[in-house]
C-alpha cells in the first residue's frame, strides 16, 4: 500500500499529539542520565512542526520532510534537535518531489535518517542512543520488504523490533552524550532518544493500521 503527502501530515501531526501525551515520561527517563527536559523539547519541536506543514497537502512529501527537520532543528534544545532534524532532511532527499510512498520507500527514508544521525552524532549500535531503536526496526523492515510482507505487518514487526532495542538500552553503558558521564551508572536506565524513536514508529505503525482499514 501507498500513502499520499495528506497522510503523511496526518502521521506527523499524530507524533506531535504521542509527544505531548509522553512529554513527562521522556522527561523523567531524561533526568535519570541527561538534562530532564527531552519530553518538552520533542513536544516543542513537533508543535512547530505540525505548525509549518499545516497547508502543504498538496506539497510533495520530500518538501513536507524537509520543513519538518528544519523546524526541529530550529526549535529542539540540546542534541535531539541537530540529530532529528538531520534525520527528517536526509529522509527528504530519498523522496525529492514525490506524493506517495510505500514500504519500500520507508524503508529507504529509515536508512538516509540513520545515515543523517549516524553522521551528526557519531553514534553506533550498542552506543546507547536512539540507534539502539532504529537499527532494529531497519533490520526487521529489510526482512519484510525482502519478503513482499504486508505494510502493516512489516510496520509492527518494525516498531516491535525497536521496542526490543529501546528495552536493551537499560542493559547498556552510555558512550555518547551527557549520559556517558555516568559510566556504568548508566546501566539500568532506559535511553529517552531510543524511546521517542520507539513512540514515532510505533505511531506510524498505528495510523497506516488504520488508513489500511478505511
Amino acid at each position: 500500500m501507498s500513502i499520499n503527502t495528506a497522510e503523511v501530515i496526518k502521521i506527523l501531526n499524530k507524533i506531535t499529539d504521542v509527544m505531548s501525551q509522553n512529554k513527562a515520561f521522556l522527561s523523567e527517563l531524561d533526568a535519570a542520565i541527561g538534562d530532564g527536559d527531552h519530553g518538552i523539547n520533542m513536544e516543542k519541536g513537533f508543535l512547530a512542526v505540525s505548525d509549518k506543514i499545516k497547508d502543504d497537502t498538496e506539497a510533495a512529501i520530500g518538501d513536507v520532510l524537509k520543513k519538518a527537520g528544519m523546524a526541529l532543528v530550529s526549535n529542539v534544545g540540546g542534541a535531539s534537535g541537530p540529530l532529528y532534524g538531520t534525520a527528517f532532511m536526509k529522509a527528504a532527499v530519498e523522496l525529492k518531489d514525490a506524493k506517495t510512498m510505500d514500504l519500500k520507500d520507508f524503508l529507504n527514508v529509515m536508512n538516509a535518517a540513520l545515515g543523517g544521525i549516524k553522521m551528526r552524532g557519531k553514534a553506533e549500535l550498542e552506543d546507547k542512543t536512539m540507534v539502539d531503536a532504529i537499527v532494529p526496526a531497519i533490520e526487521s523492515l529489510n526482512e519484510s520488504v525482502s519478503s513482499n510482507e504486508d505494510t502493516v505487518i512489516a510496520l509492527e514487526k518494525a516498531k516491535d523490533s525497536a521496542l526490543k532495542g529501546v528495552l536493551h538500552t537499560k542493559e547498556i553503558i552510555a558512550k555518547k552524550g551527557r549520559a556517558s558521564y555516568l559510566g556504568e551508572r548508566s546501566i539500568g536506565h532506559q535511553d529517552p532518544g531510543a524511546t521517542s524513536s520507539y513512540l514515532m514508529l510505533n505511531t506510524i505503525y498505528e495510523c497506516i493500521k488504520e488508513i489500511s482499514q478505511k
